[in-house]
């Protein structure tokens, strides 16, 4: 940041790839004035044209999908071979969110006179996270949207190009101005927003430590916040599983978006008997991932989104190798934000590479003796986001997942998110949940509406007068 001008880093060179003047405290009042008017008609226009006006604004992004894959890796580093599939993703959860808006929020019949309506909550402020800026910001979005709020979008600046574009396609499709805006502030704008007493519903996605800041700041205003914060998702291989599906879809879980998923594997738990060949496996595959610009087509692996991203990484490997560990690759690290893959064997829980959250391309793989000692460690974590169970044997990853103590569990699979179903985690992983039907509730507020007919109660029986 210079002055009140913030600026947009990228992770490809460094160079300054935007700069927006920083909104002041003034600013934020005017916008929030600007939502509640325009909220107003928003939300007496049908539903129905309401989520026409969202899934047209999905086909144009879809339209756009190269463009913004390029975009978005001079933003935040995925590489252009993959940037589209996110915004594919992304008009998939809108489509699956507006498909159940009707049933979500329709009025529930009691009793004759009796029944629950369902209210916008009026205006909603998402802080939305640089590592999936399109998936993250449509999660809350579109459920906010289509239920008649209006909403102040708060992209971390590192991609604060895809908020102006998600609101530039959405009032194209007939957006009404105002009912979509984007935030660009300081943290502490940010924390003095969240601490107003403006909003019906606040949703943060980011680390611990900011949403704890988040959560203090909205406490004294009772304001309900959603927190979707950070996670250290295991992977458990039982001796009967595929072995190759395992490796080729942990490799996948750990690596792409250069580990910076919430949901990413960042530690595995191998049955001993396939230990070894599990490793070379892994191994392989990491082998195959080129580290590069991520503009180039050939490039699978791109930079960190942050510098500071990249030094936690390389920090929690030395430290690991300083305890015992030992690195399978061995390569040269890579340079700046680029961070070439690792896997660490030879690793425990007393190291941060299997305790702290990583969000880079590394994982730890350890060797267990079966379900009992897989589970203790799955759960010996303060995270709880998702765990994933790879196994041929369904009766027991039903059984083990139902001891496992997070939001999510995978069979024969991970790093996904099906729209719908809600997505939720436990501890410091976070609190409240998004997607899927249930999402709705965070967006509006339930009324008892109780009425008595005046013609049942003129010909009711009258008392008899006290003689």
């Amino acid at each position: 940041m210079k002055g009140d001008l913030l600026e947009l880093i990228s992770p490809i060179d460094g160079s300054v790839y935007a700069a927006r003047p920083a909104t002041s405290r003034e600013g934020v009042s005017a916008m929030i004035a600007r939502a509640r008017h325009a909220q107003r008609d928003w939300r007496e226009r049908p539903l129905a044209e309401r989520t026409e006006i969202i899934d047209s604004a999905y086909a144009r992004l879809e339209q756009d999908s190269a463009e913004l894959a390029v975009e978005l890796a001079w933003q935040m580093g995925r590489p252009v071979s993959q940037g589209g599939g996110e915004i594919a993703r992304a008009a998939e959860r809108a489509r699956a969110m507006l498909a159940v808006a009707k049933a979500s929020i329709a009025e529930v019949a009691i009793a004759p006179g009796r029944s629950i309506t369902w209210e916008p909550v009026g205006l909603v402020l998402v802080i939305a996270p640089w590592n999936y800026p399109w998936l993250t910001a449509t999660n809350s979005v579109v459920p906010a949207l289509a239920s008649g709020n209006a909403v102040i979008l708060k992209h971390s600046f590192q991609t604060a190009v895809v908020a102006e574009r998600m609101i530039t396609a959405l009032e194209e499709a007939g957006l009404p101005p105002g009912v979509l805006q984007s935030l660009h502030c300081t943290n502490e704008t940010t924390l003095d927003t969240v601490s107003r007493r403006a909003f019906g519903r606040i949703i943060f996605t980011g680390s611990v430590a900011v949403g704890q800041l988040v959560a203090s700041a909205a406490a004294p205003g009772f304001t309900p916040v959603t927190l979707e914060l950070g996670g250290k998702d295991a992977a458990y291989v039982r001796a009967d599983a595929d072995l190759e599906h395992a490796i080729e879809n942990l490799a996948d879980g750990a690596f792409f978006n250069s580990g910076q998923s919430c949901c990413g594997i960042e530690r595995i738990y191998v049955a001993r008997p396939l230990f070894d060949d599990f490793v070379d496996g892994l191994a392989r595959h990491a082998r195959l991932l080129k580290l590069g610009n991520p503009l180039e087509t050939a490039t699978s692996i791109g930079p960190l989104a942050r510098p500071e991203g990249a030094g936690t990484v390389r920090s929690q490997i030395a430290a690991a190798e300083a305890a015992g560990a030992r690195r399978v690759l061995g390569g040269p690290t890579g340079n700046g934000n680029y961070v070439a893959p690792e896997i660490l064997v030879g690793v425990d829980h007393e190291m941060a590479i299997m305790r702290e959250e990583s969000f880079g391309p590394v994982v730890g793989v350890m060797a267990v003796d079966g379900d009992v000692e897989a589970e203790q460690l799955i759960n010996d974590s303060r995270f709880g986001l998702t765990a994933s169970i790879w196994t041929c044997d369904d009766a027991s990853a039903r059984a083990l997942g139902r001891r496992l103590e997070v939001g999510t569990v995978y069979q024969n699979r991970c790093d996904y998110l099906d729209p719908r179903l809600p997505w939720s985690g436990r501890g410091d992983s976070g609190a409240g949940l998004s997607l899927s039907h249930l999402a709705y509730a965070s967006f509006n507020r339930p009324k008892s509406c109780l009425s008595e007919s005046v013609a049942a109660r003129v010909q009711a029986p009258q008392p008899a007068a006290a003689s």
